[in-house]
C-alpha cells in the first residue's frame, strides 16, 4: 500500500491533456521556494510519453532548468513531435508558466530489442534495513531548516554514510543513498520510470558541496539545478530498493558536476545520471 505523500506523487504525474500536444501539470501545495526540479521534470517526461507510440520506452533525457517555477501556478506541457522512426522516437517538451519558458527537455524513445549487455559491479553497501531513516538523520542536524527540507517526502532514503548536510572541508565527493518509493507502485513500467527522474534530483547537489564545507542552508550560499541528464539501460521497479552512487569529477566557475549511477537490490547497473548545478558561496567555506 502506498504512503499518502506517494500516492500524491502519482497524482502530480498524471497530467491533463488539454489539448494535442498540450498537457497541464500543478505543484503540491508546499512551502517551497520554487517548484522541485524532480517534479518539472518527471511531469515532462510523462507529457511526452503520453504521445508515443506502445512498446516504446524513453532510454535517455536531456533537460535545462531555464527558469524557477512557480508553485502556486499550473504548468503547461508543449509537446513537440520531432521523430516517429521505425525503432526510435523523439520528443521535446517545453514547459511554461505566465508565458516563459521554465524548463524543457529531450527525450528518446527505443523499441527494445536485443544486443550485447555488460555493467559496472555494484560497490558493497550496507543493507537498507540497517541504517537510520532520513528522519533519524534530520533528528541530528541541529540547524533550523525550511519547512520543506525537513517534512517526510513520498522517497524514502537511507544514506549509507554521514549525510552531506553537516559537510567538513576535504570530505570526500561521494556518497551512496538507498531509495526507494515510499510504498507499492502499479506495475506500470512508465509510472516507475517518472518516480525514478522525480528522486533522482535528490541528494546530487551535497554531493558536489562535501569537499568544500559548505551547504545549501548555510547563509550566502545559493544551489540550483542547471541541468539534468539520464540514460536507462534497463526496467525496474522503483518502488523496490535501489542504490544511489554518486560523485562529483569536478566544480569551476560556480559550477559543479554530479554524477550518479543506479543499481537494484540484485547488483544491476539500471540508470545514469549526469547534473550540473551552480553553485556560489558568498561568505567563506568553513574550515
Amino acid at each position: 500500500m502506498a504512503h499518502p505523500l506517494l500516492d500524491e506523487v502519482v497524482e502530480l504525474l498524471d497530467v491533463e491533456e488539454l489539448e494535442v500536444n498540450v498537457f497541464r501539470g500543478y505543484s503540491p501545495n508546499e512551502e517551497r521556494p520554487r517548484v522541485f526540479g524532480g517534479q518539472v521534470a518527471a511531469q515532462s517526461l510523462m507529457s511526452a510519453a503520453r504521445t508515443v507510440p506502445a512498446g516504446r520506452r524513453v532510454h535517455s533525457l536531456h533537460s535545462y532548468f531555464l527558469r524557477p517555477g512557480d508553485v502556486k501556478a499550473p504548468i503547461l506541457y508543449l509537446v513537440d513531435r520531432i521523430r516517429d522512426g521505425k525503432s526510435f522516437t523523439t520528443r521535446r517538451v517545453v514547459a511554461v508558466q505566465h508565458g516563459e519558458a521554465i524548463f524543457n527537455i529531450a527525450a528518446s524513445f527505443h523499441v527494445p530489442e536485443p544486443g550485447l549487455s555488460h555493467s559496472l559491479e555494484m560497490p558493497e553497501a550496507p543493507d537498507p534495513e540497517s541504517l537510520p531513516t532520513r528522519a533519524e538523520r534530520m533528528a541530528g542536524f541541529g540547524r533550523k531548516l525550511p519547512r520543506h527540507a525537513v517534512e517526510p517526502r513520498a522517497i524514502d532514503m537511507r544514506w549509507c554514510d554521514q549525510p552531506g548536510w553537516k559537510p567538513r572541508k576535504g570530505e570526500d565527493a561521494r556518497a551512496m543513498i538507498w531509495m526507494r518509493a515510499d510504498g507499492e507502485l502499479p506495475d506500470d513500467p512508465l509510472l516507475h520510470t517518472c518516480v525514478l527522474v522525480y528522486a533522482s534530483d535528490y541528494t546530487l547537489t551535497e554531493t558536489v558541496m562535501r569537499p568544500h564545507g559548505v551547504h545549501w542552508s548555510d547563509p550566502g550560499v545559493m544551489a540550483t539545478s542547471l541541468d539534468h541528464s539520464m540514460w536507462f539501460h534497463r526496467d525496474f521497479k522503483v518502488d523496490q530498493w535501489w542504490l544511489y552512487v554518486e560523485d562529483s569529477p569536478a566544480a569551476e566557475s560556480a559550477r559543479g558536476l554530479a554524477r550518479g549511477i543506479i543499481f537494484d537490490r540484485e547488483g544491476t547497473l539500471c540508470c545514469s545520471v549526469v547534473q550540473e548545478i551552480l553553485l556560489r558561496t558568498s561568505p567563506p567555506p568553513r574550515p
